[in-house]
């Protein structure tokens, strides 16, 4: 099958340079409705969905493959490279930050610009780093998702996106949880909140944007603050927006910091 069709990608836009959203766990490219049509006068935008995620193709999904980041990381590549990417900006949100980390080392003239949302190199807590989470508190919330997949979506939706005030947004993060295959978000969250990407950090040699929210019970201020200290060169811009989604709770805000940073 082609790349395209794996991973529903869609471009829009008219500019020289490609731009790519990547969505997180649990969401699909939808989640970057409020954003991309920005930028669509400067750049070619390109939207996908991770495989499992959306209207990718559920029959392409490999337990191998996909064990860890890596995999993600390829279809990036793999998406870019049929695109013909020169110098593209990988606008990538939670777990696909670092999947973007990974796939700009393996390929690192694709991209030349990082927009890294809300990133966490590492959820759980180790020696002299906060991950926010310690282990036994994710397995209980892994053993939880793969116990009772609606319950956990409708517990862990209006957490992750905070805004108490505007239940209308957990609700969509909600159905959206909903919208996964129960065995794939199983898998995905364990390769997620899991994975240990620190190391990579000081490897990236692409121009690096971290966006970080107040009140972020997925990757707090210390994590960002880490990863912006670790990735050479790159920026911290601390958004006036809270909870883990500011790609649908404060999109002006986002906007305006990657307009800035491109």
């Amino acid at each position: 099958m082609s790349v395209q069709h794996r991973n529903n990608v869609k471009v829009q836009g008219h500019g020289r340079r490609f731009m790519m959203f990547a969505h997180g766990f649990g969401c699909d490219q939808n989640m970057w409705r409020f954003v991309a049509p920005a930028f669509e006068q400067d750049f070619k935008t390109v939207l996908f969905d991770h495989v499992g995620a959306g209207a990718s193709d559920l029959s392409a999904y490999d337990p191998d493959k996909y064990s860890t980041l890596d995999g993600y990381a390829e279809d990036v590549v793999e998406i870019g490279k049929s695109l013909d990417f020169q110098d593209a900006v990988f606008v990538g949100h939670s777990v696909s930050a670092m999947i973007g980390v990974l796939a700009s080392l393996s390929a690192p003239s694709i991209f030349s610009h990082l927009v890294l949302v809300g990133p966490s190199p590492r959820y759980i807590d180790d020696e002299n780093y906060v991950g926010g989470f310690k282990a036994n508190d994710i397995e209980e919330m892994l053993e939880f998702l793969a116990d009772n997949h609606m319950g956990w979506s409708a517990a862990m939706a209006p957490m992750i996106m905070g805004n108490p005030d505007r239940p209308e947004l957990s609700q969509e993060l909600e159905n959206s949880f909903c919208r996964t295959d129960p065995d794939i978000a199983k898998a995905f969250a364990r390769v997620t909140f899991t994975s240990d990407n620190r190391a990579d950090l000081p490897k990236v040699t692409a121009r690096s944007l971290v966006l970080q929210c107040s009140d972020d019970v997925i990757a707090s201020d210390v994590v960002g603050e880490y990863v912006q200290q670790h990735i050479p060169g790159s920026q911290l811009v601390k958004l006036d927006a809270v909870g883990h989604c500011p790609n649908l709770s404060a999109p002006d805000q986002v906007i305006a910091a990657v307009r800035s940073f491109v």
